[in-house]
């Protein structure tokens, strides 16, 4: 089967009733307030002249957490010093930006199958994004 004939599945917003289960099964409860605390602190140092806080999505495929995104804003210049990449890009792709961020820093830190996982989910699911060449040089 050719990859052009493969259809790309979206990620879905996480109904408001299951909000509260995405952080522990993204990052486990011992990690949970420690992850939501390094995506937010990841996204104030990649987009300090866009990101002032706000409103995340959750967002999930397959009824797994895949990543969250601020909606604060439509989209978000990308120009901190934790990256090479100096751009703008959607409030989803900030998102998976800093979740992947958070992913990776937490796992040098804490032993969880979780997040390498979670990162390996994520990863994937960037490959086949409209804005995966940003993302990866993001990332990179």
């Amino acid at each position: 089967m050719s990859t052009s004939s493969i259809t790309r599945q979206a990620a879905t917003v996480v109904p408001d009733d299951r909000r509260h289960d995405f952080m522990p099964a993204m990052f486990g409860m011992p990690l949970m307030m420690a992850a939501e605390f390094a995506i937010y602190s990841f996204m104030e140092k990649l987009s300090p002249l866009d990101y002032r806080g706000g409103y995340w999505q959750f967002f999930e495929l397959d009824n797994k957490p895949l990543f969250i995104a601020p909606t604060s804003k439509p989209r978000f210049r990308i120009t901190g010093d934790i990256t090479t990449f100096q751009g703008e890009v959607s409030a989803e792709a900030a998102g998976i930006i800093a979740t992947l961020f958070t992913c990776s820093h937490l796992s040098f830190q804490h032993p969880s199958e979780l997040l390498p996982e979670g990162f390996a989910r994520l990863h994937a699911y960037v490959d086949g994004h409209a804005e995966a060449s940003e993302i990866f040089r993001a990332i990179d």
